[in-house]
């Protein structure tokens, strides 16, 4: 399955930048079905109950840049979503060091030819969707349509909030000792990785429930 077949949302507020991230997708089979926003409040808006396969950040956004919203909120809020592969200059990597160690966001600098190592990292992440989703079966008669929708608002609504209190304590790590500053990244790493699982299964399950049919 190539990636003209699953979505791919990039969010960059320099078109030009887009515009070569979608050149080095076609080498990928990639040139379609990939939306292009200039902000992370414009991709969430777009973004809806349709979940794409992976999300390319550039720290070029508009609301990034116009301090509307900073790098590490904007990843952690476009994860709930999507893996999310990150464009920012060198020194924004320690922020999102959490959810990278939790696989859920890949890291770029933004120096140099970064944008085909960017392609690389999204045809990877697709690809994984791919193999998650062919990997898990369900039964035939065993739950509605509708399971997809109600295991992400059911459990991604109350980890949201786990995470994003995780992260506010974090924010303050200089007044924390250092065996709290371990234990609260340990619950934000979790955290991430239980939202990453029930994305790939309600995704799954909306993709079999697609195929299947009504029963």
């Amino acid at each position: 399955m190539n990636l003209t077949s699953r979505r791919i949302f990039i969010i960059s507020g320099d078109p030009v930048t887009a515009q070569l991230c979608i050149e080095e997708l076609a080498a990928y089979g990639g040139r379609d079905r990939t939306p292009i926003v200039s902000s992370v409040e414009e991709a969430c808006r777009e973004i809806g109950g349709s979940a794409p396969a992976a999300v390319f950040l550039d720290e070029s956004a508009d609301d990034i840049v116009n301090g509307k919203e900073s790098l590490e909120s904007a990843v952690a809020l476009l994860t709930e979503n999507a893996p999310v592969v990150v464009a920012a200059s060198p020194e924004k990597q320690e922020g999102v060091a959490f959810l990278i160690i939790s696989g859920a966001v890949d890291f770029v600098a933004r120096s140099g030819q970064y944008l085909p190592i960017v392609a690389g990292m999204l045809d990877r992440r697709v690809r994984m969707a791919d193999r998650a989703a062919g990997t898990i079966q369900f039964p035939k008669d065993a739950l509605s349509g509708e399971f997809g929708e109600i295991l992400r608002h059911e459990v991604n609504n109350p980890l949201t909030g786990i995470l994003g209190n995780t992260e506010l304590l974090l924010a303050q790590r200089d007044k924390l000792p250092p065996a709290a500053i371990e234990r609260l990244e340990t619950i934000a790493e979790l955290a991430v990785r239980l939202r990453e699982t029930v994305r790939y299964l309600s995704n799954a399950w909306d993709e079999h429930h697609e195929h299947a049919g009504p029963a």
